[in-house]
């Protein structure tokens, strides 16, 4: 559905991550992904409302995309898929310049991902962008998975 060269393009001209939906607890997929692309010199932005304050990957906890003043290229959604259209509008509210929304895998809502794409937003439903980052930029290798990318990595 998606090429592996707009997912490519996307991790790499991506820098700033708001990740709405993230938990502080390390055995949670929204606070393992979130601290990977923070390790991969992403600044990752959690969103969590019941965690407001608190510190994760080095940055602030906001309750909601509003409190960011600064720009995000990348709003990465780890909410159930009921909850995305009012995470979008307010993402398109926010960020004038954003670039990309990304859904999780199992998340997807096609009138809010058509809404944003009608505003010039890129949409990815239904994947994982830590998943992508390693299968494109051949980390999977090191887990026995054949990645199809050719590394020197070993």
């Amino acid at each position: 559905m998606y090429s592996d060269a707009l997912l490519k393009q996307i991790l790499t001209t991506t820098k700033t991550i708001a990740v709405v939906g993230v938990s502080p607890n390390p055995v949670r997929p929204s606070y393992y992904v979130a601290r990977y692309l923070s390790l991969k010199g992403f600044r990752v932005i959690p969103i969590n409302p019941g965690h407001a304050g608190t510190q994760l990957f080095g940055e602030t906890v906001r309750g909601c995309l509003s409190e960011i003043s600064e720009p995000v290229d990348m709003v990465d959604i780890f909410r159930r898929s009921e909850a995305v259209p009012e995470i979008v509008d307010e993402a398109l509210t926010a960020f004038p310049e954003l670039q990309t929304i990304w859904m999780q895998i199992g998340v997807e809502h096609g009138a809010a991902a058509a809404k944003a794409q009608a505003r010039g937003v890129t949409v990815i439903q239904n994947r994982c962008p830590k998943i992508e980052y390693q299968r494109l930029f051949g980390e999977l290798r090191q887990g026995g998975f054949a990645t199809g990318i050719i590394s020197s990595k070993l």
